[in-house]
């Protein structure tokens, strides 16, 4: 079971290199719609010129989440293993088409299970991403023959990928309908549940945040993996571009709920962990969680928020999950709608309040002072009545916190150190706030050598995977530690 949930992580890490792009279709598509919010482009030529450039990008997704999966999971990160990705949907797609399809079985168009005009969805392309990678990692260093060596090696892959997902098309020519009836009932399930559905996603998106799975869950009601497609939806600003698909009031309500906490509530319990440090640590404290805050409301990282007391204190952040169902509970509830590319912070705001799909979005603003101080008071109590060891509470010496400003190559090398060393270290990645790492032996780590180097928290996965939560320097400290190689 843990290796099958290290491999979901896997999975979900590697997602974040297509959503990555999503930041800029949500600027460009704001922008436009900042320009010409009535005519969504139509009576604007540079709106118009805006809003296309970014649907690009949205309405691509599907094959973006299969060249990205499949780089993402490769073993090198080589550009081999995303054409291999492209390969792959070129030719499940196109076998799958409802007219191939039609010719394959020999029956009319018309008769064609509905479930293969929903082919170039998101879902497929996580598979197709998935299996290509695996096939680029097993055959990418195979030598052939010396009359064949030109297609040994990387070369060798999109070939192989061709032949797999040709078989992969009959598989799921049988498959693929039952796959999508199941994956469109469970949406349906949660949509049914309206309101209330919104919110128990919203609660299970911020329990799974401590594993990073969050991302595989989101897939499922942000794009089209089960019909409910909330991102590319409100990002369109097309009311009614399908039955029911994009509705005033309604999309968006999988997103909206979060703004309020995290442009408000995380500050909130910022600073209630600040108040609840003892004196002699506030100043410490204050300059870590100020920085955490931050990148929260404008920006919509919490993980440093969240890591500061996940562990530490986990009534705090199952606390922490509650309030964020009832946030966007309420929000869908009283139809308070705005979206983002991103994540809900004060940019990804203030580009949708002028989409078509937003609805009273600056109410998000006051539900989110309320939540401020709920959030305030409720941590602030719940740490002093149980007398939870939050950060700047415990009972060692806080001397050994620091912030994140030495220098970068000096930094990188005290966590390869903490870590066992480069040669303890067998794959090195990070996304947007956390390392991602698989080691030799996870035994000879020093926790606390990395909690003084800034890390918020530390995630244990099966025998050799660990994650370090360090904040948006994950990245860059990934580079320049793999650069020692």
């Amino acid at each position: 079971m843990v290796k099958i949930l290290a491999y979901i992580q896997k999975v979900g890490r590697a997602l974040m290199v297509p959503v990555a792009v999503l930041p800029t279709a949500a600027i460009l598509m704001g922008i436009g719609y900042w320009i010409d919010p009535n005519g969504w482009g139509g009576d604007s030529q540079l709106a118009a010129f805006l809003i296309k450039a970014g649907a690009s990008v949205i309405d691509n997704m599907a094959l973006l989440f299969a060249v990205g999966v499949a780089y993402g999971m490769s073993k090198d990160k080589d550009g081999a293993a995303a054409l291999s990705g492209l390969v792959g949907w070129l030719v499940v797609t196109t076998l799958l088409s409802p007219e191939a399809v039609a010719q394959i079985q020999g029956i009319p168009v018309e008769v064609v299970p509905v479930a293969f005009e929903k082919i170039e969805n998101q879902f497929i392309g996580i598979l197709i991403g998935v299996i290509s990678a695996e096939l680029y990692n097993k055959f990418s260093d195979v030598e052939l023959h010396n009359a064949l060596a030109f297609f040994s090696g990387r070369r060798l892959v999109p070939i192989v990928v061709s032949f797999v997902m040709i078989l992969f098309s009959f598989l799921l020519m049988a498959a693929w309908p039952i796959i999508f009836f199941n994956l469109q009932e469970f949406g349906k399930t949660i949509s049914d549940f309206g309101d209330l559905g919104a919110g128990i996603y919203a609660f299970f998106n911020r329990l799974l945040i401590p594993i990073g799975l969050h991302h595989a869950l989101n897939s499922i009601f942000w794009f089209d993996v089960a019909g409910i497609n909330d991102i590319p939806n409100f990002l369109s600003g097309q009311i009614g571009i399908d039955a029911g698909s994009a509705v005033i009031g309604k999309t968006g309500m999988y997103q909206a709920g979060f703004f309020p906490i995290m442009m408000f509530g995380l500050p909130g319990a910022a600073l209630a962990l600040y108040s609840a440090a003892k004196i002699e640590n506030k100043e410490k404290i204050a300059s870590l969680m100020l920085a955490a805050t931050l990148a929260s409301f404008f920006t919509g990282v919490t993980e440093p928020i969240e890591f500061s007391f996940m562990f530490s204190a986990p009534l705090l952040y199952i606390v922490h999950a509650l309030l964020t169902g009832i946030s966007v509970f309420i929000s869908a509830h009283m139809e308070w709608m705005a979206g983002f590319g991103f994540s809900a912070g004060l940019v990804d705001l203030i580009l949708s309040s002028r989409n078509p799909l937003a609805k009273d979005w600056y109410m998000l603003i006051v539900q989110g002072l309320v939540f401020f101080l709920l959030y305030y008071f409720v941590f602030l109590s719940l740490i002093k009545v149980f007398n939870l060891k939050t950060l700047g509470r415990e009972e060692e010496n806080m001397n050994t916190v620091k912030t994140l400003a030495d220098d970068a190559e000096l930094l990188a090398a005290r966590y390869l150190s903490a870590l066992g060393g480069l040669n303890n270290i067998e794959v090195i990645d990070a996304c947007i706030t956390r390392l991602r790492l698989t080691l030799k032996n996870r035994s000879i780590i020093n926790e606390t050598e990395l909690k003084a180097l800034g890390a918020m928290g530390v995630v244990k996965l099966g025998e050799n995977n660990l994650q370090v939560i360090i904040g948006p320097q994950a990245e860059n400290i990934a580079t320049r530690m793999k650069a020692t190689r």
